[in-house]
């Protein structure tokens, strides 16, 4: 199913039809900030592990993210913020930025890393903006990539639906996408041990950070 939403003013009835899908366990294909991604309820299990099939990829050894609606509810998903890391979080997002942060119980376990970590997103884009509110629970996701995929196959929603239609529930098309992936940026273990592990949209000037030699 390939769904068209207007990118700055989406349908709330097509939203609310996105909506039924991931309640009803399914898969989709979205837009973001950046790249397009794949995605399901992060609350609901058997979605989780069919997205791990689809991906080809193990639950255990993923690196999913978890996209939010908005800053403020971070703290239910992610423990051990304090108030510099917050704020930090508060100056990047919504934004094209991925923070690594220790998980909290409500995270499934089976979709932590074994540092018991998750990658949290709120993404600029009022497509997953207005599924993710309307949905009430965070997406669990992983960016849509294959090295083998010509680069239109990542940006183009037809392409996209071309390919991946018959395996996910729907491809969503929020206009063309990205093909700089999110900065990745763990602060898992406090303001004085921020490690940055992907450079990528995300502006490290804007949030004061340098990268370092060793984490090119």
């Amino acid at each position: 199913m390939l769904l068209r939403i207007n990118s700055k003013h989406p349908q709330q009835r097509l939203i609310n039809r996105v909506v039924e899908i991931l309640k009803e366990g399914g898969v989709i294909i979205y837009p973001t900030d950046t790249v397009y991604a794949i995605g399901c309820d992060i609350m609901n299990k058997k979605a989780a592990e069919r997205l791990c099939r689809i991906r080809g990829i193990e639950p255990g050894k993923a690196l999913f993210s978890c996209v939010c609606e908005s800053v403020s509810i971070i703290g239910e998903y992610a423990v051990g913020v304090s108030t510099p890391v917050y704020k930090l979080l508060k100056r990047a997002l919504p934004g094209p930025y991925t923070f690594i942060l220790k998980a909290s119980k409500k995270v499934p376990r089976h979709f932590q890393t074994r540092r018991k970590t998750i990658g949290i997103r709120v993404v600029d884009h009022p497509v997953t903006t207005a599924i993710v509110k309307a949905l009430g629970n965070p997406l669990l996701t992983t960016s849509l990539k294959d090295s083998e995929d010509p680069l239109e196959y990542k940006t183009d929603p037809e392409l996209i639906h071309e390919k991946y239609g018959k395996i996910v529930d729907a491809v969503i098309d929020g206009g063309p996408g990205g093909i700089i992936p999110s900065t990745v940026i763990d602060v898992s273990q406090g303001e004085d041990n921020i490690v940055v592990l992907r450079e990528g949209a995300g502006d490290l000037e804007k949030l004061n950070l340098v990268l370092k030699p060793e984490e090119i």
